[in-house]
């Protein structure tokens, strides 16, 4: 056999999909399914947002809270939406802490 139909044949098995085991297939289609689903949450929130400010723009008061690991960044339209997002936050924090040091 020569390198040309070895290289031809590497090929053929890399590119055919019926050779790839099932659970390779099945942790592709569980990243299509969380992107998926991660996009329509984030479409939904979006719309939830929008729908909100549309039918009471005079008292449509928001506040939101990002999580980056442990430390919480935390934003709001009122000062007691932003002291609810903040404890929220701090809850979750403790919570992940707590979590992490029981894993360990």
């Amino acid at each position: 056999m020569n390198s040309a139909t070895c290289l031809k044949n590497s090929k053929d098995r890399f590119n055919n999909k019926s050779i790839i085991s099932f659970h390779m297939r099945a942790s592709e289609d569980f990243l299509r399914v969380g992107a998926t689903v991660t996009f329509v949450g984030f479409i939904i929130v979006l719309l939830g947002i929008a729908l909100t400010m549309l039918q009471h723009p005079a008292s449509a008061q928001m506040g939101g809270l990002i999580m980056l690991g442990p430390i919480p960044i935390v934003f709001g339209s009122a000062p007691e939406i932003t002291t609810n997002m903040l404890g929220l936050g701090l809850l979750i924090t403790i919570l992940y802490l707590f979590l992490w040091k029981t894993k360990r």
